[in-house]
């Protein structure tokens, strides 16, 4: 049991940094700091400054705050898809089918160094929002504010297993990826109050990745406990684990049809 347990604990971490390092754009500086850090300040000014010139809403902390936690998706869908879309595209969907490996860990380990990833890129886009649009934190509760940063990069990073097993069977996952991208600024409440979308659009914002956890920062900032956002976070947790079950199903089932087939690199 316990060497089943080291062999397993070293598998996911292994494999977690393999998979990652294994992503050579962002091993570019130019490139990492285009998508990681200039594109989060990029959307926030643009929020911001249409927020405050169109809506006539002066609040800027609405858009820094929701465009803050956004930046989680960028990890958390782009870079977790593209760990497990790549092996198709780079050959190696082969041995990942093939090893003996015990395939929850080896999943569940593509989307552990971009929650990491991640949790730096908000925290770095809050930094912008301090620095640019005097984001005020000195109500806000370090452990409750670095609780919802963690879980909403769980959580985009569950959507991100989803669409990377998406990226098995199509030819572009790039494009459904940009589209959620997208969509999640609207459905997420980013950048507009959910009270003020269509009832259907509010009912698709109750199963996105991120829609509790942009609520739970914005309450923390204003002076709320870990004990009482709580149950938003507990809930984006429940989400986010429900998409990462969903995308481990679609591999498994992926497989088994890859192999009942013979076609491992394909579909």
């Amino acid at each position: 049991m316990v060497m089943a347990l080291v062999t397993h604990t070293r598998l996911f971490f292994l494999g977690a940094y393999l998979s990652f390092i294994a992503l050579f754009s962002w091993l570019r500086p130019q490139t990492y700091f285009a998508m990681k850090i200039l594109g989060p300040l990029m959307s926030m000014l643009f929020f911001v400054l249409l927020g405050r010139y169109v809506a006539g809403n002066d609040d800027a902390s609405f858009y820094v705050t929701g465009n803050a936690l956004h930046a989680a998706t960028v990890s958390g869908i782009y870079g977790v898809a593209m760990s497990i879309d790549g092996d198709r595209w780079n050959g190696t969907l082969m041995y990942l089918f093939g090893t003996p490996a015990n395939r929850l860990v080896l999943f569940l380990g593509r989307a552990f160094m971009h929650v990491v990833d991640g949790a730096v890129g908000v925290a770095m886009a809050l930094l912008w929002g301090v620095l640019l649009f005097d984001l005020d934190l000195s109500a806000a509760s370090l452990p409750a504010l670095l609780a919802t940063i963690l879980v909403a990069t769980l959580s985009t990073s569950g959507l991100g297993l989803v669409l990377g097993c998406l990226g098995l069977i199509t030819r572009n996952v790039l494009f459904i990826s940009n589209l959620m991208f997208v969509l999640l600024w609207i459905f997420s409440g980013a950048n507009v109050q959910l009270e003020t979308l269509p009832r259907w659009a509010q009912g698709l914002s109750q199963i996105a990745p991120l829609t509790r956890s942009i609520a739970a920062a914005r309450e923390v900032i204003g002076g709320a406990g870990l004990s009482e956002i709580a149950p938003l976070l507990g809930m984006e947790l429940f989400v986010g684990l429900a998409y990462g079950l969903a995308g481990f199903a679609m591999f498994r089932w992926f497989e088994i049809q890859a192999r009942r087939r013979g076609t491992l690199e394909a579909f």
